[in-house]
């Protein structure tokens, strides 16, 4: 598949040059604290069948967690963080990745209905324009499949509301945003016709979560 890549709009530049910057040390940094929400995710997608789109692959973290017998593509806007995904892939033989290219999630270069399944793992919140990537995923989603989110979503309420917003700033550093709820995806997901599910809280105490949208067959 061909190189795709955005245009030149200032926040995605600025994405490019912060993940050229994380690349050499985002595994050490995120592999563990993440392994669990990954493993459930794959999972997830995994039982809605073998064609899958993985959106924000980064360096490749969960390509390992599918099983031989799917069939995974991944996208990410970052050259750099794709060099290390495909030195994995071809070091461990991981036969099941079919693809692996540079693309903005809000452009997608499938066709429509290609895939049993999307995942987009700890990627929601730092899109510029996350509801123009979430249109993409449904585009590429066939009836009957799911787009599968994992990220920390902030609280709409409450005392664990009040500790987000305190600790919101460390939060940005590290690249999740309390400010983004699950609220904003389960209602853009009701206008597009897919059918939120219930929210999934997994490790570390629940600071993940998982947000499957269903579309309609």
């Amino acid at each position: 598949m061909s190189d795709v890549r955005a245009a030149a709009h200032p926040t995605t530049q600025l994405m490019r040059k912060a993940y050229q910057r994380w690349a050499p040390i985002y595994d050490v940094v995120y592999d563990k604290l993440t392994e669990p929400a990954a493993l459930a995710a794959v999972r997830a997608v995994e039982a809605c069948g073998p064609t899958i789109l993985e959106v924000g692959v980064g360096t490749g973290l969960s390509l390992g967690y599918y099983s031989p017998s799917s069939e995974v593509h991944g996208i990410d806007l970052s050259a750099d963080m794709l060099a290390r995904a495909r030195q994995k892939v071809a070091k461990r033989g991981l036969r099941h990745v079919k693809s692996l290219d540079v693309m903005d999630a809000t452009q997608l270069a499938f066709a429509d209905g290609m895939f049993d399944a999307v995942t987009a793992q700890f990627l929601i919140t730092l899109v510029p324009s996350p509801e123009s990537a979430l249109d993409e995923m449904a585009r590429v989603l066939r009836p009957g499949g799911e787009i599968v989110l994992v990220n920390h979503f902030g609280q709409d309420a409450g005392p664990l509301a009040q500790i987000e917003r305190v600790v919101a700033p460390l939060c940005a550093k590290i690249g999740w945003s309390s400010d983004f709820k699950a609220s904003r995806i389960e209602g853009w997901a009701r206008t597009r016709g897919l059918e939120p599910l219930p929210l999934s809280p997994v490790f570390p105490g629940g600071f993940f979560k998982i947000l499957r949208l269903r579309k309609p067959d």
